[in-house]
């Protein structure tokens, strides 16, 4: 959504009241100009200029503020945003307007969505919800149950972050979230369809079959997919089709539709490779690998993953390369292709090594090592000791491989303590001293204490000296009645009170001594003339329901794909849940795949990928509201 405010209100042929205000004007239409046409950061400059020329409509401010706090947001400047958010809320306040209350709580509140702080969020958007229902605003009341749906999302995912779980496998406090998700979705959802916003509605229909897919619940997802893809077809909206053909194939994954999920990751691929976005057609190519793998056709798999690990290489993501050298080398060994196997092995050694990915290093090393072995080659020592401590990893460990630090922690629990009845500084636990010398020595502690305490309390008290002229005034009442000790009382509250007086906010661009001229005008009765008023009125006739409305930011949005992130999954890799499905069902087939090894290793029972090994796949779920630029939306 564009930018928009009151002041589209006012044009330029508009007689000014004064020379600043107009140029104040005109400032801000340039700055909104330029963020319609995607300068953001050209307009912010002409909006500050707007500021420093400065004008007296508090109106005409407010909507400058708005669409700086959208700007800086869209520029991911969230402290600016905030900033100038807020200013725009102590205006609306100031005016009594209660609609810009409401919208300036809304982008308040995406605001601090994004930065992390939900709770805080959620009581904007609840003061928002609350306005809207006030002022019986539909659209406004919609808006804000989709932000709060928003809200709850994001902070399940976030606290769903921590550890890797499945979809539908959360914690009690992410699923709460998840639910409160859906709930207010859902509201949105009837209220869109009672408005008839058919656009709205395929915003809902996306996040509910998100939250209904983290929450484990795939019919429902593929459901609101399904109804979100015929939507994205009705306004040839292509690159939401590509988003609900993603989702949809994530869905059938995990319900075990391969071929389902197969189809529509082809659909992503064709849409991708349409809208020229490389990086989601290099994503869309590791899901068909990895589905292709599941279907154990190995061949096609090979074909994609070559795919990916080509854009990959184009793209210089090097995270997604190792994923890409790390699927070629299983699918490769499925074929019994070792030789090839351990080539690409090899390769996601030397990467994960290069990106300092110690989980990543030590899979690849135990690839290499059961590949040699099937090979008759020899192991290197490197590759002999790494194999053994990863082992090492999958039993208990003693305290001498915990470490020093970590083996006193170990010894201070209760069962570090009956193994092996030492202190914390490895030292034995004598007990030969008498019961009477322990008390003695209490006794002696006890009294050290109270010699050191004892001066300490003295500094502690306050004392009256009444010999002091300084305190004069102290002790000599006053003797004349209660009027004098009132007198006295205010004397020394009277500098109290003045530390205790509110300052008003600071509102950059705000003509003060305009308004004051202003209101002596009106105290003395004197009429503006004609052409202020008419300015007035243009300025102050309406407030468009857009005003405060944000730019789109595809990387927040609950429906829309995550932002590249090469330092953790790589832009060319989805996101990390699809790996451990893979690993699910290859681990019983691996032994099944070699040629007989002669000697059998317990420790790679499952197979020669390690189970914590994981990668996984993209589910589309990042969150945002839809209320200002890329936080807003």
């Amino acid at each position: 959504m564009s930018l928009s405010a009151s002041a589209e209100n006012l044009t330029r042929d508009t007689q000014p009241y004064d020379g600043s205000s107009n140029m104040c004007l005109e400032l801000a239409l340039e700055g909104e100009r330029l963020c319609k046409a995607g300068d953001c950061r050209a307009g912010v400059a002409f909006f500050q200029a707007a500021i420093q020329a400065g004008t007296d409509d508090l109106r005409t401010l407010s909507a400058i503020y708005s669409q700086l706090g959208n700007a800086y947001f869209y520029l991911g400047d969230y402290t600016r945003a905030m900033q100038y958010h807020n200013h725009d809320l102590t205006l609306a306040r100031t005016m009594g307007d209660k609609l810009g209350e409401a919208k300036s709580s809304g982008n308040l509140g995406n605001t601090l969505k994004v930065m992390g702080r939900f709770d805080e969020a959620v009581l904007y958007c609840k003061r928002h919800l609350e306005l809207s229902k006030e002022l019986d605003d539909r659209l406004s009341e919609g808006r804000a149950l989709y932000n709060l749906g928003n809200v709850y999302h994001a902070k399940g995912k976030h606290i769903g972050r921590v550890g890797q779980k499945d979809p539908g496998e959360f914690s009690a406090d992410v699923k709460t979230c998840l639910q409160q998700a859906v709930s207010h979705y859902e509201e949105n959802l009837t209220l869109m369809r009672e408005l008839g916003d058919i656009a709205a509605q395929g915003r809902a229909c996306g996040n509910l079959g998100n939250t209904h897919y983290l929450l484990g619940d795939f019919k429902q997802a593929i459901k609101y997919h399904e109804e979100r893809l015929s939507i994205a077809r009705q306004f040839g909206d292509r690159a939401a089709e590509r988003r609900a053909h993603s989702n949809l194939g994530n869905s059938h994954i995990f319900m075990g539709q391969f071929d389902e999920a197969a189809h529509h990751y082809k659909k992503t691929l064709s849409l991708a490779q349409e809208l020229g976005d490389r990086a989601v057609e290099a994503q869309a190519c590791y899901s068909l690998g990895n589905t292709y793998t599941l279907l154990r056709d190995y061949n096609t798999a090979i074909e994609y993953h070559l795919r990916h690990l080509l854009i990959a290489q184009h793209l210089d993501d090097r995270v997604g390369e190792g994923r890409a050298c790390w699927s070629l080398g299983n699918a490769h060994a499925a074929l019994s292709n070792h030789e090839k196997a351990l080539e690409f092995a090899t390769r996601h050694l030397e990467i994960s090594k290069e990106l300092g990915d110690p989980m990543g290093e030590a899979t690849a090393k135990m690839n290499i090592c059961d590949l040699k072995k099937v090979l008759n080659l020899p192991n290197s020592p490197d590759s002999d000791s790494s194999s053994s401590s990863t082992a090492s990893c999958k039993t208990p460990k003693s305290d001498r491989d915990m470490g020093p630090v970590m083996s006193r922690l170990n010894r201070m629990t209760p069962d570090g303590k009956q193994r092996g009845g030492l202190s914390v500084l490895n030292a034995p636990v004598t007990t030969t001293e008498s019961p009477q010398r322990l008390n003695e020595d209490e006794d002696s502690f006890f009294d050290l204490l109270s010699r050191f305490q004892s001066k300490r309390m003295d500094d502690q008290r306050c004392s009256l000296n009444v010999d002091n002229k300084e305190n004069t005034n102290l002790v000599n009442l006053p003797k004349d009645g209660p009027a004098d000790l009132l007198d006295m009382i205010v004397g020394m509250q009277s500098k109290r009170m003045d530390e205790q007086r509110a300052v008003l906010p600071h509102l950059p661009g705000l003509q003060v001594g305009s308004l004051q001229r202003l209101s002596e005008n009106a105290r003395n009765n004197s009429v503006p003339d004609d052409n202020f008023l008419e300015q007035l009125a243009r300025c102050q006739s309406s407030r468009l329901e857009d005003q405060r409305s944000p730019l789109p930011a595809p990387a927040v949005d609950a429906e829309s794909d995550p932002p590249p992130v090469v330092h953790s999954s790589g832009a060319t890799v989805p996101d990390e849940d699809f790996f451990s499905l893979i690993m699910r069902f290859q681990s019983g087939r691996m032994d099944d795949q070699r040629a007989a090894v002669p000697h059998t290793n317990q420790r790679v029972a499952n197979g020669t990928i390690p189970h914590d090994s994981s990668a996984h796949h993209n589910n589309n779920n990042n969150n945002n509201g839809n209320a200002g630029g890329k936080k807003k939306k």
